[in-house]
């Protein structure tokens, strides 16, 4: 009785601890420090390496930023334009109401290199990635803040896509992914009023109109299917969408104070 028993706790530890998440809020300081290809699986974490060309090998490291404050590093090792994957543990499947938000920069000293999301169906197969939007340059040495609405979807892997394209031995560094629930927010909600944006669309449909305390420090839109189709600044406490084909769009608004602003509108 004991022995059948310990071996029912063990099956339901094994099988909670492969359980589905509905968020993640990952900031990788509970992970042991480590560099190489040996570093990934933790904590329900995997990673996909290209084969070598040379020494060193790629690897995907976690590396200390002073005593406590973990972060992930992405290195390319000998290779150019080999992409390697970060994937999350499993995912509730996507019902397209949560976004990604993270912070990602290229390592001082580094060449630039490129960061994507996707999801993936298998976490051991990235044939099955497909991308959630373009892919980001990370050229500044400072963790800049991406957010990526994650549109509904079978697959239940998030999945990061590192490429060092411009030269060999890139360094990328990923740390804070936050996956939970964005709210679809009206120009007149109350999340817009707390920072003080709110838009609308001029009545020719070539623009969005701000009105804002503070310009923000970017705009980014979406389509409703999650590619990303427009990015820049104001000008003028405008934002031109006259090359958009009519249909519903997501808008992602980078804040002055740098927090990340989620609504919607309509091009007729």
């Amino acid at each position: 009785m004991k022995l059948k028993l310990l071996l029912g706790t063990l099956m339901f530890a094994a099988i909670s601890g492969h359980a589905q998440v509905a968020t993640l809020n990952e900031n990788f300081n509970g992970f042991t420090q480590g560099q190489g290809q040996t570093v990934f699986p933790q904590n329900q974490w995997t990673a996909i390496f290209p084969p070598a060309v040379g020494n060193p090998a790629p690897m995907i490291n976690v590396v200390a930023n002073g005593a406590t404050d973990n972060f992930v590093q992405s290195y390319s090792g000998a290779n150019q334009n080999s992409p390697q994957y970060l994937i999350s543990p499993q995912i509730v499947a996507p019902a397209g109401d949560k976004a990604l938000t993270f912070k990602a920069r290229r390592n001082t000293g580094s060449a630039p290199g490129s960061v994507q999301v996707g999801l993936a169906s298998n976490p051991a197969d990235m044939s099955t990635f497909v991308a959630l939007g373009s892919a980001t340059t990370l050229t500044s040495d400072v963790f800049q803040t991406i957010t990526v609405p994650v549109s509904a979807s079978a697959s239940q892997y998030i999945v990061f896509k590192f490429v060092g394209a411009f030269a060999p031995h890139t360094v990328l560094e990923i740390d804070d992914v936050v996956y939970s629930t964005s709210s679809t927010l009206g120009v007149s909600d109350d999340a817009k009023s707390k920072e003080e944006i709110k838009f609308a669309v001029n009545s020719e449909n070539t623009a969005l109109y701000f009105t804002t305390r503070k310009d923000p420090r970017n705009i980014q839109i979406y389509s409703a299917n999650g590619q990303k189709v427009a990015e820049g600044k104001l000008k003028g406490q405008t934002f031109d969408i006259s090359a958009l084909q009519t249909g519903v769009y997501y808008i992602l608004i980078e804040t002055a104070e740098g927090t990340a602003v989620k609504s919607k509108f309509i091009k007729k």
